[in-house]
């Protein structure tokens, strides 16, 4: 389907046209539930406000974080968030996505933990408290590129995403090799937690390694087949933080709950039943962790930004026919959220895929946690355009149209050009590099 580009200039607009295509985004136009603290593992959020995990693609080799990097983070530090959620770190080189994805490994401790202390200096001095800080702890799997070329390192072969080049046999990993990344998991968050962090997400989502083993139905071995075999590395990497980490210190996962690709090549999909959603393994994975674990925050996400982007990231021109208004993919997004959430109500749900709603982004924010959909409302690509919305919400009472994203994509394309990432609309900065390096 064809779709106009964001019209929409009310929320009565939203609403109208949300109806008539059959969509219910809930909307609040009281958004005061945003600003209500929230404890999450014994530490008190001020607000319900979650910065997404968004990498620049300007780390150091080294995997230290470089000029950029700061430069976003300050930004981000005084953006009166409560909980920054920091970009995806590589445990080990051969897991990074690009030359310049942060790498955390014990000599280049001092960066991450000026960079906990900027963080949290910054938002005590310009907002009058420290935000938690959680680290996201990666291996990019089938898109690694520690060197700027391909070195897929796979679960299991796909034809839906390999199609006519296959990877080759020798690049799936071993058994083996999975135990012995799960210490890798496990030091890289005790390093997070020496540096100042308030804990990890082990990143489980997007289709990187951690997320394509939950869908490994026919990989054979202690990590493919039955559900217990596909969940085994992540339930065996949050043991594995948990047991290295001191008490208090979060362990959370930003999990993938729907990839959008048919079985047995996705998980969160109805067996014989295309694409369609089904949540059932979620609902006992999420349950898992938590009985296991004590895991009661997840980052709840969805699709392959590789792929599928408009599944998790709406947006007016993905490039290709979606069959759907992006309205439809923020139901989505919020329905899934909001499915976890009213299964298990004592655990933290962050919901995503608002940043398409421009200004209206914080009303189906406020919506989904008033409805018991969410307690944390997660923004992306909006933390690039304007990362100081909400400093604005919460002291004006409402966010600038003329600073949000309008979810254009080009982040992402500078991100695919293998150049620093930010945003080409409102800042001059990447402006210039998009320019000179992708429409050139």
């Amino acid at each position: 389907m064809k779709t106009n580009n964001f019209k929409f200039t009310t929320i009565a607009q939203l609403r109208t046209e949300s109806e008539r295509l059959g969509i219910d985004i809930p909307l609040d136009e009281d958004v005061s539930v945003l600003k209500r603290k929230i404890n999450v593992n014994g530490k008190t959020l001020q607000n319900r406000i979650v910065f997404q995990p968004m990498e620049g693609c300007d780390g150091n080799a080294d995997g230290s974080l470089g000029e950029h990097t700061v430069r976003r983070y300050e930004k981000f530090a005084g953006s009166g968030a409560a909980l920054i959620w920091f970009e995806a770190v590589a445990v080990v080189n051969e897991g990074r996505a690009n030359p310049r994805q942060l790498l955390i490994n014990p000599s280049n401790m001092d960066a991450f933990k000026a960079a906990a202390e900027l963080i949290k200096d910054t938002g005590l001095k310009k907002n009058g408290f420290e935000p938690v800080v959680i680290m996201q702890l990666t291996h990019s799997g089938r898109y690694a590129k520690p060197d700027g070329q391909p070195l897929p390192v796979i679960a299991y072969n796909s034809p839906l995403l390999e199609k006519d080049n296959p990877v080759p046999k020798e690049c799936i990993i071993t058994d083996a090799q999975l135990e012995a990344l799960e210490d890798s998991f496990g030091e890289a968050a005790k390093l997070a937690q020496a540096c100042g962090f308030d804990g990890v997400d082990l990143k489980a989502c997007h289709r990187y390694l951690v997320s394509e083993l939950l869908s490994a139905y026919k990989r054979p071995g202690r990590y493919g087949g039955a559900f217990e075999n596909r969940t085994r590395f992540l339930r065996n990497i949050i043991q594995s933080a948990k047991a290295k980490t001191d008490d208090g210190f979060i362990v959370a996962t930003r999990l993938n709950v729907y990839d959008g690709f048919a079985y047995p090549y996705g998980f969160g999909v109805k067996e014989g039943g295309g694409t369609q959603m089904d949540l059932s393994e979620a609902y006992k994975l999420a349950d898992q962790l938590f009985q296991e674990s004590g895991v009661s925050l997840i980052n709840v996400t969805l699709g392959n930004p590789y792929v599928n982007p408009h599944v998790n990231r709406p947006s007016d021109n993905c490039g290709y026919e979606t069959g759907e208004h992006p309205l439809g993919g923020v139901e989505r997004a919020i329905k899934a959220a909001g499915a976890l959430q009213k299964k298990l109500p004592h655990m933290s749900i962050v919901c995503s895929a608002l940043s398409y709603l421009r200004q209206f982004s914080v009303n189906a924010a406020a919506g989904a946690i008033n409805a018991g959909m969410a307690k944390l409302a997660g923004f992306g690509r909006m933390t690039f355009a304007y990362p100081d919305f909400a400093k604005d919400l919460f002291e004006k009472g409402q966010i600038d149209a003329g600073k949000c994203c309008i979810a254009c994509g080009n982040c992402s394309k500078l991100m695919r050009a293998g150049q620093i990432s930010g945003c080409v609309i409102r800042d001059k900065e990447y402006a210039k590099i998009f320019k000179e390096k992708v429409q050139r």
